[in-house]
């Protein structure tokens, strides 16, 4: 692969570096400022709007999703903008509209939806306008195997009914959240990968109560929507709501996975790199016994051993980016597990090392870093545990040589 970014790729770099001093980091007090004196706990701060206004003017718009409905990058091209982005996770990915879970559900709308549903649900959500969820992870069961899902999707004449219990669902106290994709059994005996279904429900569907907002490491993340327990409860919908057909809601599930791995990794190093610097100043600006921070032989070893780590984890994603692009995601499969591993654990022991370096500051709200480590390390769970990545992985390597030992 050719390691230099093409035109395309520089000119965006550069227009989003701007756009990032100009607009996204003297946002940030504004923003905190406005989540404190909203009324509504769940309201999206007013400067939020503004942001994304300014940034589709600028043609800022839509990165991550390929072909005519996005801004037709590949992977390799979106890596370093994405990268850019995560390090002012809070704001900078919604600016741009390439913020999880609207993504993810974008690409499923757009791979998957029919005619209609994509004029209802993907150009809303391609323009900004609305916000969406994807309600697949339930608390009764390890969702971390999809075919344990419990919530069913039954049909009844011209209606199904979606019956079930869900949780973490990332985005659904937002205000703005008008649809949910929900995943769901259709065919609970029939074979374990055709079971599931997904189906479209709007929010204001009877029987659907957001019931709560669930914290994580204590936050609420109430600033882009929080993540809520959801009940469905005999909810009626049009059979023409269902995304693709009966049993695809496992495929579908593995390619709505696939893109939302990569780019949780490429924001990650952002983050990653936000930290670094972070680090980097507060040592300077420290003294302690006799001598700056900076200084102090083992914090001179967490910033370049911070240095070595953020290198090896880009060089791993832009690999597995342009394989996507080069042999597909299923070609690139082996890499997508291997950054879903490496890159949240490496980031988290980056932002450790930043915290402490901050002291009392590090796990303070003055700065970015207690939030961006309860946001990282939640990606160890999201989209898959490291264990289930760990044991598909280990199962590939295996299978080259057992497939010896039958010769």
């Amino acid at each position: 692969m050719d390691f230099a970014f093409d035109e395309k790729t520089e000119e965006l770099r550069g227009k989003l570096l701007e756009f990032m001093d100009s607009h996204i980091y003297p946002a940030e007090p504004v923003f905190e400022q406005q989540l404190a004196e909203r009324d509504d706990p769940w309201a999206i701060p007013p400067v939020m709007d503004e942001l994304k206004a300014e940034a589709r003017k600028r043609g800022l718009w839509n990165f991550f999703l390929p072909g005519e409905h996005g801004a037709g990058l590949t992977n390799l091209q979106y890596a370093p903008l994405a990268e850019i982005t995560g390090r002012s996770i809070r704001l900078a990915p919604t600016a741009v509209n390439c913020a999880a879970p609207d993504t993810g559900n974008m690409e499923v709308l757009s791979m998957f939806g029919n005619e209609q549903q994509q004029k209802q649900w993907l150009e809303p959500l391609l323009n900004g306008e609305i916000r969406s969820a994807f309600a697949m992870t339930e608390p009764d069961v390890a969702s971390s195997d999809a075919r344990n899902i419990e919530t069913s999707i039954r049909r009844d004449g011209d209606e199904y009914v979606v019956n079930g219990r869900k949780w973490y669902i990332s985005g659904a106290m937002n205000p703005a959240c008008k649809i949910f994709i929900v995943m769901g059994k259709t065919d609970p005996d029939g074979p374990p990968r055709k079971q599931q279904s997904m189906i479209l429900v709007p929010r204001d569907t009877p029987g659907v109560t957001v019931k709560r907002g669930m914290h994580v490491f204590g936050y609420d993340d109430s600033d882009h929507g929080g993540h809520a327990e959801v009940l469905f409860e005999d909810v009626r919908v049009p059979v023409e709501n269902l995304i693709a057909g009966e049993g695809d809601g496992f495929a579908i599930a593995q390619a709505r996975l696939g893109p939302g791995r990569i780019h949780h990794c490429m924001r990650a190093i952002g983050m990653a790199e936000r930290a670094l610097e972070l680090m980097c100043r507060r040592a300077i600006s420290r003294e302690a016994f006799g001598k700056s921070i900076a200084q102090q032989g083992v914090v001179q070893d967490w910033i370049a051993e911070s240095r070595v780590k953020i290198e090896q984890q880009r060089l791993l994603v832009l690999k597995t980016a342009w394989l996507m692009d080069t042999v597909g995601n299923q070609g690139a499969h082996t890499e997508i597990q291997a950054i879903k591993i490496s890159t949240p654990s490496t980031v988290e022991w980056i932002l450790d090392k930043a915290v402490q370096v901050h002291g009392a500051g590090g796990v303070s709200q003055d700065f970015p870093l207690a939030a961006m480590w309860a946001g990282n390390r939640t990606l160890r769970l999201a989209d898959g545990p490291d264990e289930v990545h760990k044991r598909s992985l280990a199962r590939r390597e295996l299978k080259k040589y057992l497939s010896e030992g039958a010769k």
